[in-house]
């Protein structure tokens, strides 16, 4: 199934990715930074939702509260529930 999040206090404005049985594929941000994020689509790619939301969240981008990382932790974690 595929999931779209609208990110909150960081620089990509959406991700999207897909999920089946708990595995993460086709990671895709808007905005942000490309490079660093193409890199963390290629390295969570074909591991488990819960895995990654153990990862990358709580990580921190400079003074902000949150990352596009955690972001994504997050959007993950609310797929993993039902709420996404």
């Amino acid at each position: 199934m595929r999931y779209t999040y609208k990110t909150k206090g960081v620089c990509a404005s959406r991700i999207s990715f897909d999920m089946e049985d708990g595995i993460i594929s086709n990671v895709e941000f808007v905005g942000g930074c490309n490079g660093n994020l193409r890199a963390i689509s290629k390295l969570i790619e074909g591991m488990s939702g819960e895995r990654v939301y153990e990862l990358l969240t709580g990580n921190t981008c400079g003074f902000k509260k949150t990352s596009c990382a955690d972001q994504l932790a997050t959007a993950v974690k609310l797929a993993l529930d039902g709420e996404l």
